[in-house]
């Protein structure tokens, strides 16, 4: 006998992320972001990754070649159109393309999504708590420094000073001690800076940075933290968090 289903009204409901749902796009290579992002991100809002290729070589020129897939990861989160909030996750990358083709790529795989990247929630957070003179602290290559030097002052901040730990590898900078990033920090803060600024989402300096905020008596932005807070207030999210500095508590 054939056994047929009888027609019924299906009941539905907003879903397990009825505050928002946010899309990361990570380089291939990326360990830190996922685990960060869940941190901080309440759990009503859905955190959703995706990779673009890349070696494990952090560089000008392999960041540039990574540009054109973009569009191809941002197309593997949510086709159904229902994602708040894509960012390229990646300060190096959004820097070195800048924020304009960034935004173009993303568009390709996620039309309807606002866009952002590091860089771009990094020059929001260090507005956000009225930083004009920063300090920069960064794991990369003094060509990608130079870059970002120059980005930040083009964004209208005066860098005192950024200093880079000379890694090319991002197996390596996802193994920097938090502690080491605490006295890396503090040997070039300047008393004149009104903020420094640990650059790059493989480092896991979210972890020290109300220790280093009570050391210097100053705020610190960190990639992933301003990734978090950006995405969040453009998604309407207006959650507040402490044990991760004043821009997550107070902003």
């Amino acid at each position: 006998m054939t056994s047929y289903s009888l027609p019924t009204q299906v009941i539905f409901d907003q879903g397990r992320h009825p505050h928002a749902k946010i899309g990361f796009v990570l380089l291939a290579t990326e360990q830190t972001i996922e685990d960060d992002m869940r941190l901080l991100l309440p759990d009503e809002v859905g955190c959703h990754f995706t990779r673009a290729p890349i070696p494990d070589s952090i560089t000008v020129e392999t960041l540039t070649d990574l540009g054109s897939s973009l569009g191809d990861a941002a197309r593997l989160i949510l086709p159904d159109g229902s994602l708040d909030v894509i960012s390229y996750a990646c300060t190096s990358g959004s820097l070195v393309l800048g924020e304009e083709q960034v935004y173009a790529e993303l568009s390709k795989g996620a039309p309807k999504a606002q866009k952002t990247c590091i860089i771009a929630s990094v020059i929001k957070a260090l507005r956000a708590v009225e930083a004009k003179k920063i300090v920069v602290v960064t794991p990369y290559l003094d060509s990608i420094n130079q870059m970002e030097d120059d980005y930040l002052q083009a964004s209208g901040f005066e860098v005192l000073d950024i200093q880079g730990m000379q890694l090319e590898k991002d197996s390596d900078m996802i193994r920097v001690s938090p502690q080491f990033i605490v006295d890396y920090a503090q040997r070039f803060d300047s008393p004149d800076a009104d903020a420094v600024f640990i650059s790059c989402g493989a480092l896991r300096s979210i972890e020290v940075i109300d220790q280093l905020e009570q050391a210097l008596g100053k705020p610190v932005i960190t990639s992933n933290q301003a990734t978090a807070w950006d995405t969040m207030r453009m998604a309407g999210v207006m959650h507040q968090l402490l044990g991760y500095g004043q821009l997550l508590a107070q902003h």
